[in-house]
C-alpha cells in the first residue's frame, strides 16, 4: 500500500483567498515555561488544502460536521487538464475521454498542473475552471467530490460562485480546493480520504487528503 499526501502544509506565510486573512499559529505554552507545548490556531475555515460544504452557500445546507464521514472517503480518479492554458476551461471532453475511470470513481480531482504558482503571485490569476457542463455532469452522475490544484473551483473574477452553486445545491458533493502531489498518482484508480476538521456548523474546512494506491 502506498499513501500520497495531497495537502498543503499550514503556516503563517501560506498562501490564502484575496480578502481573506491569514492564519496566526502561536505558541501559547513551552516547554521551558509549561513542561510541554501547545499551539493556538486561529485562522479562516477555508485555509489551505480544504473542503467546501453546501452550508458555504446555502444558508439551509448541511454543514460538513452533520454530513456522514462515508462522504468524505472513497474511489477516486484523476483527470489530467494540463493541456488547459490559462484562464481555460476543462470542457465535458475531458469527462468523455476517461469516460470508464469517471463512471467508477466516487471523487473527480482535476490535475491543472496550477500548483506550480503556489506561494506566487500567479496562484490568484487565471486558473483553468471546469465548465457548467462538466460540473452538471459531476451532480447528475451523484459523485461525492470535485477536488482541484487551484485556489477556487470558479475564477476569482465570478463573485456569483456559479459553479459553487450547481455542485453544492443538491447537498451530495463537496468541493476540495488547493490540493497537491495530483502528478504522483497517474493515471490508476486509488481511495481517496479527505477528512474535515469537525467543527459544529462548519461551512468548509481545513483537511488532510490522501491518497491511498
Amino acid at each position: 500500500m502506498k499513501i500520497i499526501d495531497l495537502t498543503h502544509t499550514i503556516s503563517n506565510t501560506i498562501p490564502v483567498y484575496p480578502g481573506t486573512e491569514g492564519p496566526n499559529l502561536s505558541i501559547s505554552n513551552t516547554y521551558e515555561e509549561d513542561g510541554f507545548k501547545e499551539t493556538l490556531l486561529k485562522m479562516f475555515s477555508h485555509t489551505g488544502t480544504h473542503m467546501d460544504a453546501p452550508h458555504h452557500i446555502f444558508p439551509k445546507g448541511i454543514s460538513l460536521d452533520k454530513k456522514d464521514a462515508s462522504g468524505f472517503v472513497g474511489k477516486a480518479c484523476v483527470i489530467d487538464a494540463t493541456d488547459v492554458p490559462e484562464g481555460g476551461m476543462i470542457d465535458i471532453s475531458y469527462i468523455e475521454r476517461n469516460k470508464e475511470r469517471v463512471e467508477r470513481a466516487e471523487f473527480i480531482l482535476f490535475r491543472t498542473g496550477w500548483e506550480k504558482y503556489w506561494g506566487q503571485d500567479a496562484y490568484f490569476g487565471e486558473y483553468p475552471v471546469i465548465s457548467k457542463e462538466v460540473a452538471r455532469y459531476l451532480v447528475e452522475h451523484n459523485k461525492k467530490g470535485i477536488g482541484l490544484d487551484n485556489i477556487g473551483l470558479d475564477p476569482i473574477s465570478d463573485t456569483a460562485l456559479t459553479l459553487h452553486h450547481i455542485i453544492l445545491e443538491k447537498e451530495t458533493m463537496v468541493i476540495i480546493e488547493n490540493l497537491c502531489n495530483l502528478d504522483l498518482i497517474g493515471e490508476e484508480d486509488f481511495l481517496l480520504a479527505a477528512l474535515p476538521l469537525k467543527f459544529e456548523n462548519s461551512d468548509g474546512a481545513p483537511i488532510r487528503a490522501v491518497a491511498i494506491l
